[in-house]
């Protein structure tokens, strides 16, 4: 059924706000004007409210570290450093409340991924809240190889006294990842060349051959400018795609992450918990952008929830970040980084009607989620219902 939604501040984030109309069909939206009829449309009256795209979070651990569950998490599979082969996919849970509380803030994409405990930690996946089962949620799966840096693999397996325990040895435990991927794919090459069939596949290199050959980016956790320098210059070495996770200290280096056009998901802000984050701030989020780099904005649920991750956003403002750059960093910049920008981020015909009705400026503490769309259809968190 068409939808008509009337009178709305349209907030298209590539095309301007403006008082109009949006008109959905089959899922996309068709039309975006000052003002449109459709006779045979359901007429949803957004007169004086606000209308945005659906929020799209580029880090998320949802659906993975659930809400009221306690210790019974399936994060991280924390007994070798190199899992590629682990899928967050086969770990989330739709029926996880913070579901209901991140369509609440806006959020209908999210692209999920195992935690940091490993270096190689597992494959992430992109997916919309629109179902209880979770292959239907999925717009692209793998999406990422999760990758980490930094103090988390080093503590966790340097209290199993294995390597990784330093930050040499987990440079080591990437390089050599990527040598092996290399070579299977050589012998797989070979053994095609040959025989006209390969029959030796190997799960964990499979993933790895995927990041080599361009198909999905290496989503690499990185606080510190020196982790996050590492992280690019084995990304040269190895010549895969790479997006800085976190972020913390970027803005110490904007301008050689702009050079190597490197997009950084910036976040968690709030209390400096580790020595990494000794030299958090929200200026981090006005430097990347005065320095063109790509960045997005997460809150690394549930490091805080998803809900209120507008607000979180905001308080950039108060370091001299613009109100546009910040929009972006929630819509289309991690649409871009995501390689989904085809189809959501803005409010732009032929883009899926992924849209969300606001009671006011999503920026101002007041303002409520009175109804949301994902490609079309009226969503609500199906947990209640069941």
């Amino acid at each position: 059924m068409k939808k008509l939604i009337k009178n709305g501040t349209i907030v298209s984030v590539t095309n301007g706000t403006f008082v109009g109309d949006i008109l959905i069909e089959n899922g996309k939206i068709s039309q975006v004007a000052k003002h449109l009829e459709c006779e045979d449309a359901e007429i949803i009256d957004a007169t004086g409210k606000y209308v945005l795209p659906g929020f799209i979070d580029a880090h998320s651990h949802i659906g993975l570290y659930e809400e009221a569950v306690g210790s019974m998490q399936d994060g991280n599979e924390m007994t070798d450093p190199v899992t590629p082969d682990v899928r967050a996919i086969d770990a989330f849970n739709p029926y996880d409340i913070a579901i209901k509380h991140a369509l609440n803030g806006g959020f209908t994409t999210v692209m999920i991924v195992p935690g940091s405990a490993n270096v190689i930690g597992g494959q992430g996946a992109i997916l919309k809240f629109k179902s209880n089962i979770v292959d239907y949620c999925i717009l692209k799966a793998p999406a990422g190889l999760k990758m980490a840096t930094g103090e988390n693999p080093k503590r966790v397996y340097g209290e199993m006294k294995k390597m990784p325990s330093t930050r040499l040895g987990i440079a080591a435990v990437m390089r050599n990842y990527f040598m092996k991927v290399q070579d299977y794919m050589e012998k797989k090459r070979r053994a095609i060349e040959k025989d006209g069939v390969f029959l030796d596949r190997d799960p964990k290199m499979e993933v790895g051959e995927l990041v080599l050959k361009g198909e999905i980016p290496a989503r690499i956790h990185a606080h510190r400018a020196q982790d996050i320098a590492t992280a690019v210059r084995i990304a040269k070495e190895f010549n895969f795609k790479l997006v800085i996770e976190h972020g913390t200290e970027a803005y110490k280096i904007a301008d050689y992450l702009a050079e190597n056009n490197v997009p950084v998901v910036v976040g968690p802000f709030g209390f400096r918990t580790k020595i990494e984050t000794k030299d958090l701030t929200y200026d981090n989020v006005r430097i990347l952008n005065e320095k063109g780099v790509l960045t997005a904005i997460m809150v690394d649920h549930p490091v805080h929830h998803l809900e209120f991750a507008n607000m979180h956003a905001a308080l950039a403002m108060k370091y001299g970040a613009k109100k546009e750059d910040i929009l972006k960093m929630l819509t289309i910049n991690p649409a871009k980084i995501l390689g989904i920008d085809d189809k959501v981020g803005s409010i732009e015909p032929g883009k899926d009607a992924d849209v969300v009705i606001w009671s006011d400026d999503p920026f101002l503490p007041h303002a409520r989620v009175e109804k949301t769309f994902i490609e079309g259809n009226e969503t609500h968190w199906w947990g209640e219902n069941e």
